[in-house]
C-alpha cells in the first residue's frame, strides 16, 4: 500500500506537467499569420507569443501601404502621438494577451483599431480552426471581426 502511495505521489508531478505543456499548446494554437479585411483595409497580421508566455498581434503587410503622395501611411490617429510615425504596417494592434483553457479563448488585453485610434477591450476564440473571431468591446458595445489564418506557426 505504501508502494501505491508513494509511486502515486511521484507520479503526480510528471501529469501535472504534462496538463500544463497540453494548456500551451492549446493557447499556441494561435500563433500564425492572419488575413484580415476591415473598413475597406487589407492586411495580413502576425500573432505569436512573447517570452513572458502572454501573445501580441501586429501587422506586417498592408495593401494600400502607400498615400497619394507616395509616402508610407503612418499611424496618425494612434492617440499616444509618440506612435503616430509607425508605419501602417508595423502597427501592434494586440499586446499581452493570455490564454484561458476554461473557456479556449484569449483576453484579458486591449485590441487596437488603428481605422479609428480607439482600443477596446479584446477576446479572441476560433469560429473554425482557421477562423479566429476577435472581438473588441467599449463601454458595453461590442464587435467582433474576424481573421482567416493562412500560415501556421505553431503545431500543437
Amino acid at each position: 500500500m505504501r508502494n501505491l502511495i508513494l509511486g502515486i505521489f511521484l507520479c503526480l508531478p510528471a501529469m501535472v506537467f504534462a496538463a500544463d505543456v497540453r494548456d500551451d499548446c492549446a493557447g499556441d494554437r494561435i500563433v500564425g499569420i492572419y488575413s484580415a479585411e476591415y473598413e475597406g483595409e487589407e492586411s495580413r497580421i502576425s500573432i505569436f507569443k512573447e517570452e513572458d508566455g502572454t501573445y501580441s498581434a501586429r501587422v506586417i503587410w498592408v495593401k494600400n501601404k502607400y498615400d497619394e503622395s507616395g509616402e508610407v501611411r503612418k499611424d496618425e490617429k494612434n492617440p499616444d502621438r509618440s506612435k503616430r510615425d509607425v508605419p501602417c504596417d508595423e502597427i501592434v494592434l494586440i499586446e499581452n494577451m493570455s490564454y484561458n483553457s476554461a473557456k479556449d479563448s484569449w483576453g484579458n488585453a486591449k485590441v487596437y483599431d488603428p481605422t479609428r485610434g480607439i482600443k477596446a477591450n479584446v477576446n479572441c476564440s476560433f469560429e473554425t480552426p482557421m477562423r479566429l473571431k476577435v472581438r473588441g468591446s467599449l463601454m458595453g458595445i461590442g464587435m467582433s471581426v474576424y481573421w482567416d489564418k493562412i500560415e501556421e506557426q505553431c503545431r500543437p
